[in-house]
């Protein structure tokens, strides 16, 4: 197998996380920054919207109309002409921050994870929650007993969601029924010790995963595990498939998580790796 030399795309952010490809950009939260911002074909990176409660997940719905995780008031926003509109209070649903997102492609439906813990506080972990929300708002609880709900990709066919459990060290997967409701929970693939962060899926269904605690991305089949790794001098935090032929693997990397210190250093990059089987 070749080694796998990684780039430098974008640097000076402060803690780049959840990077989306899409529409010819690539789409990524500057978390601790608290902004959403989109980076063109030649490198230039813009501020899409600020968002004062902390961006997570983002996503589009089937009409286009851009949905943002805000992570510490616990709502889920969608931007309507350049501004932020609540769609649902989450917190009746969730015991911490809020965290990555997933929007079926068909449906509009936002599957959405949350810590579980005061991850920053030093709490103990424990289960939390998966919460899916309509559209229209409608908000409920729709998987239990998940371990730092992280990462989640939703299959090209629109009937599979898979997540990934950080304090699992797992893949998780469900089957998606046509009221939005999960169902048959298994385990797609056990990746201890690893510890996976974002993830995204590639065209023949194997799914790449970011591990910040190993510092580099793996790519999982399922049930079996890795059968890929490539390694960073930092943490790896999330990444995405993308560019011109979707063989472009974007990756969010920072040498720490603590939010105190990601603002004041700002050592935070996107880096890209190109890999062989393209984006789903």
């Amino acid at each position: 197998m070749a080694e796998r030399r990684s780039e430098t795309v974008v640097a000076g952010l402060a803690f780049p996380e959840c990077p989306r490809w899409h529409g010819g950009w690539l789409w990524f939260a500057d978390m601790h920054d608290r902004q959403v911002m989109r980076m063109a074909k030649n490198g230039h990176v813009e501020v899409v919207i600020n968002v004062p409660g902390q961006p997570g997940g983002i996503g589009w719905l089937p009409d286009g109309r851009m949905q943002i995780v805000s992570m510490t008031d616990q709502r889920l926003m969608r931007v309507e002409n350049g501004r932020l509109t609540e769609v649902a209070r989450l917190a009746p649903y969730v015991s911490s921050d809020c965290n990555d997102m997933a929007i079926h492609p068909v449906t509009g439906r936002s599957y959405i994870g949350n810590f579980g813990f005061d991850l920053e506080g030093g709490g103990d972990p424990r289960p939390t929650t998966l919460v899916c929300v309509e559209p229209e708002g409608d908000a409920w609880v729709v998987a239990e007993n998940l371990h730092f709900p992280n990462g989640c990709v939703i299959t090209p066919d629109g009937r599979t969601l898979i997540v990934a459990e950080s304090f699992g060290y797992r893949l998780s997967a469900y089957a998606i029924e046509q009221d939005g409701s999960l169902s048959d929970p298994r385990v797609w693939a056990d990746l201890q010790p690893n510890v996976p962060d974002g993830i995204c899926l590639d065209a023949s269904g194997a799914v790449w995963v970011a591990d910040p605690v190993n510092e580099g991305v793996m790519r999982v089949l399922e049930g079996v595990g890795p059968v890929e790794w490539i390694p960073f001098d930092r943490g790896a935090y999330a990444c995405e498939l993308g560019g011109e032929d979707g063989r472009t693997l974007f990756v969010c990397t920072a040498e720490t998580s603590v939010a105190e210190q990601t603002v004041r250093l700002h050592t935070g990059r996107i880096e890209a790796v190109e890999v062989d089987v393209p984006r789903a």
